[in-house]
């Protein structure tokens, strides 16, 4: 297949993700708005002429959530309000309203795998017991071995050591165990729960209402969960890092149902596109780490997200065999899907 090497034309009619500079901000070390030494919303605001001189056009944030800061806010513990530290929703809003006043987008992170231990449902499931309907949010399981003392499978937290932790229930008693693939602070979700599924549409309406043009979807590739929890097989490949590579034949990464929630997510947002009208593209943004990179393609058919983070790009060694390497493959994949008006982020932090 010979690849075209200017196969999208720069066209001002496209939709304007297509080819936007979008600029990260972490709140915490950008811009200290009260002196008090810490970065916050205020501190960005005022900074935001700056960025748009530079010629960038939109700004993803970092978590800006009420947090207890464990994993750099991505614990959250309230996905509808800011972290003190951070401000306030009024603070939030008037970053939004200035940045629009600037001609300037604004994509918040949104952090749907895990919540942070404090969230309210996770102190609701320790205190409502096994089998409830409050644990059945979160991925509760029982035991294996005598009385219960050894995890319920074998995998691994992506942070070290086990992906496990168990519980004391309210009784004093050695209780369930929890699944956390990242840190112990950070019980993941069970995205079979249609609770779970309201109320993450319930956050994406939240700030769509604010003003937000769209979500950075943090471990994109993970919320869904292999049916029945099974063992990592001897024969699953590891990388570099000595981590398991992220395939769909691992049974915490890249399955399949995952596609399913991003094809309602996308619903929820095209409610916000004004007229079919290119301008008002509310967008949702993958940090999918999967391999090969035919299954990435599968994150940004039109129907789902509208770009993802291409890591093979940014893993690849700094010479341009490798990167033309790269690139060309990745543009076979998206004529591959019929994706050419979508995209790929071919660079990404």
């Amino acid at each position: 297949m010979t690849i075209d090497s200017n196969p999208i034309a720069r066209d001002s009619s496209l939709h304007w993700w297509r080819d936007a500079v979008i600029y990260q901000v972490y709140p915490r070390s950008w811009a200290d708005g009260n002196g008090d030494g810490v970065g916050d919303l205020p501190g960005i605001t005022a900074r935001l002429p700056y960025l748009r001189d530079l010629g960038v056009d939109a700004i993803w944030i970092s978590p800006f959530y009420v947090s207890p800061m464990a994993d750099a806010g991505y614990d959250v513990a309230n996905y509808k309000d800011i972290d003190p530290v951070f401000g306030n929703l009024a603070d939030a809003d008037a970053l939004i309203a200035s940045a629009k006043d600037l001609g300037l987008r604004v994509l918040i992170d949104l952090v749907p795998n895990h919540t942070s231990d404090e969230h309210e449902w996770f102190q609701a499931a320790l205190a409502a017991g096994p089998g409830s309907r409050e644990r059945d949010r979160y991925l509760f399981r029982d035991g294996q071995g005598t009385d219960g003392n050894e995890p319920p499978n074998n995998w691994d937290s992506v942070f070290g050591g086990g992906g496990w932790e168990r519980i004391t229930e309210a009784d004093g008693t050695p209780g369930q165990w929890y699944l956390h693939i990242f840190d112990v602070k950070q019980p993941d979700l069970n995205w079979e729960n249609p609770e779970v599924r309201e109320m993450f549409r319930g956050v994406l309406r939240f700030w769509l209402d604010r003003g937000v043009d769209g979500f950075r979807v943090d471990v994109a590739h993970g919320l869904v969960k292999a049916p029945g929890l099974p063992d990592v097989g001897a024969s699953t490949s590891f990388n570099y890092e000595g981590r398991p590579v992220p395939t769909n034949s691992h049974p915490m990464w890249d399955q399949d149902g995952v596609h399913e929630i991003y094809q309602d997510w996308r619903r929820v947002l095209d409610e916000y596109n004004t007229d079919g009208d290119p301008a008002t593209d509310r967008i949702l943004c993958a940090e999918a780490w999967v391999e090969p990179m035919d299954r990435l393609g599968r994150y940004v058919r039109s129907d789902e997200m509208h770009q993802s983070f291409n890591f093979p790009y940014l893993d690849a060694p700094w010479r341009a065999a490798d990167l033309h390497e790269v690139i060309t493959d990745s543009l076979r994949i998206l004529v591959t899907w019929g994706l050419l008006h979508l995209g790929f982020c071919l660079t990404t932090t």
